[in-house]
């Protein structure tokens, strides 16, 4: 136990001391629709999210958590959705690359493409390649608990029965990503949460909105 103890330690040492590791600017504004100014800003907000808990120069999920709620240990399976899909090579972290790239989708510039696909896999929780009625349920209440908000069991069928109608065209009881972006078509106010109007002028605030932090002015 005690050598466990001493690996453990000599590993926490090592990981504080880390600084968070930064890519390329340029290559990260030619890959975004972020200005370098705006890539060096959200570096920035990057290094406060990263050493929120450990300084270790990357984004836990716990780190995720007390940047949207101001509380590592509240669990949201929304949050866990956005989180898993910015940690896109499944590292169980997110390192500044992934937070840009990320972030990028919510960009007012970023295409509705991007935005759709983006949406479709928050929603297909499974990873089935379809949104079931199970998955768009737990997104629902996973919404309405953070905006301290509660519906009657009847009225979320009603909600669930509504959306399958309209997207569902097959009738098979999912919706597949064809299906979707035809209901997103119809429904463009779907795409609303989907940017971030702030991200704009990203080198001199950064939306409370999203991660409760904000960044100063920051030179380039």
């Amino acid at each position: 136990m005690g050598c466990f103890q001493s690996k453990l330690t000599i590993q926490s040492l090592v990981k504080k001391n880390q600084s968070p590791k930064r890519e390329d600017p340029v290559k990260l504004a030619a890959e975004t629709a972020f200005s370098v100014s705006e890539v060096e800003a959200l570096f920035e907000l990057y290094k406060i999210l990263s050493s929120s808990l450990v300084d270790d120069g990357l984004i836990s999920k716990e780190e995720f958590h007390l940047a949207l709620f101001h509380n590592k240990k509240r669990k949201n399976i929304f949050a866990d959705r956005i989180f898993d899909l910015f940690d896109a090579n499944k590292k169980g972290v997110i390192d500044f690359s992934d937070f840009v790239r990320a972030l990028n989708v919510f960009h007012p510039n970023a295409s509705q493409e991007e935005k759709m696909m983006f949406a479709f896999k928050l929603y297909d929780t499974d990873g089935t390649g379809f949104i079931e009625r199970h998955e768009i349920k737990e997104m629902l209440l996973a919404l309405l608990s953070e905006c301290e908000m509660k519906l009657s069991d009847e009225i979320i069928e009603a909600i669930l029965d509504k959306t399958f109608m309209d997207a569902d065209t097959k009738g098979d009881g999912k919706i597949d990503i064809y299906e979707w972006k035809t209901f997103v078509y119809r429904n463009p106010s779907l795409l609303k949460v989907m940017t971030l109007p702030y991200l704009t002028d990203i080198t001199t605030a950064f939306p409370s909105f999203a991660f409760n932090t904000e960044v100063d002015e920051v030179s380039t």
